[in-house]
């Protein structure tokens, strides 16, 4: 004679055994086991409980959430499911001979092997796509000879100011703008200025701006770094663990070719490699839009990412909307978000974003 099995009862033990099969797509592990789901309440027929995601930027954040309540559903006597999703930022691990900023949760790059090919158009559009999606965040502009961060988010010369610590040392207040909290040679000199230093003066004033700035609690402090493989990168290597670094192209041959340099360069210096994006993969005509062009080749940042192993993050194409939010102060994922560019900013801005995370949870 068969035994019909009781069903589940609704309590807080049987919503977590139905949501332990439920993964996150980019860990790859059960959401009850990360302890990402929290406060489950239970009132008459009714479920609510908090998801706790890796980070706000998270692309998958409906289909998570999909996913819970769906299975869910499979108890009998489920009435409203309330889902209230929430974020905590793991924290990058510490290194015996580097130590981090406090408070500071993930310290990460965005390089090139090259001027030119947008470094830090593509610095500051991640920067502002992981505030808009409620994340705390950090711009360090070490292009110390050719600083234009400043210009691109719409910040004037005297937007910082320097207080003196508990022990007499300078402390700098950043500059604010678009949710991002910003450090720049700018700041500090005229606007026809030349900065004609040497290594060691280099090397100092970005250790500055590491650890003497005011940066409060981040989840990510990006560091927008001058083109090729120089003082400034070993510096920023050396000084502090980091998440990892994105590298920044364009299609042509020696774009690429600098590019290749730069990725090795950070591995022979242990840097984890967050991925590739290829910036002005294609033009296209404003009066047009149906129709791109080519200009710099096309295809190159997926087979460099393939022959070299690494990700490619994104393919950004060249909009004039998106040189003019660069000259304007006014990104183009904020004043053009609709746009192809501004899209394909703000899906790179998550996929580093994941990739931080995972490489975070992956080191505890």
């Amino acid at each position: 004679m068969s035994v019909t099995p009781k069903p589940q009862s609704l309590d807080r033990h049987s919503i977590l055994e139905v949501l332990r099969p439920v993964q996150d797509p980019e860990l790859r592990k059960s959401l009850v086991d990360l302890n990402m789901i929290r406060n489950v309440e239970i009132n008459g027929s009714d479920v609510s409980f908090t998801l706790v995601l890796t980070t706000p930027a998270c692309p998958l954040r409906e289909f998570i959430v999909d996913e819970c309540k769906t299975a869910i559903r499979t108890l009998p006597g489920v009435g409203e499911i309330r889902v209230e999703v929430t974020a905590e930022t793991p924290q990058q691990k510490a290194l015996p001979d580097r130590s981090g900023i406090a408070g500071v949760k993930n310290i990460l790059a965005v390089s090139s092997g090259k001027g030119g090919v947008g470094k830090s158009t593509v610095a500051v559009n991640i920067a502002v796509s992981l505030a808009e999606s409620g994340a705390k965040v950090g711009l360090i502009d070490a292009d110390i000879y050719g600083p234009n961060v400043p210009n691109m988010l719409g910040l004037g010369r005297n937007s910082i100011t320097v207080e003196k610590g508990p022990d007499g040392q300078d402390i700098v207040q950043p500059a604010f703008n678009h949710g991002v909290k910003v450090v720049s040679m700018a700041f500090l000199i005229d606007q026809d200025q030349p900065v004609i230093w040497r290594g060691p003066m280099l090397n100092g004033v970005i250790r500055q701006f590491l650890y003497q700035v005011n940066w409060g609690e981040l989840d990510y402090l990006i560091v927008d770094m001058p083109p090729g493989t120089g003082d400034a990168q070993l510096t920023l290597a050396q000084a502090v663990p980091m998440a990892g670094v994105v590298i920044v192209t364009t299609p042509q041959t020696v774009a690429l070719l600098d590019a290749r340099k730069g990725l090795r360069m950070f591995q022979q210096l242990n840097v984890p490699i967050l991925g590739i994006v290829e910036n002005m993969s294609y033009f296209i005509p404003p009066d047009q839009p149906e129709k791109t062009y080519d200009i710099f080749g096309s295809g190159g940042g997926q087979r460099t990412a393939q022959e070299l192993g690494v990700p490619l993050l994104g393919c950004i194409p060249l909009e004039i909307e998106l040189r003019e939010g660069g000259d304007i102060g006014l990104p183009i994922t904020l004043s053009k978000p609709e746009s192809m560019s501004a899209q394909a900013l703000k899906q790179v801005a998550q996929a580093v974003a994941g990739k931080v995370s995972v490489a975070a949870l992956a080191g505890l």
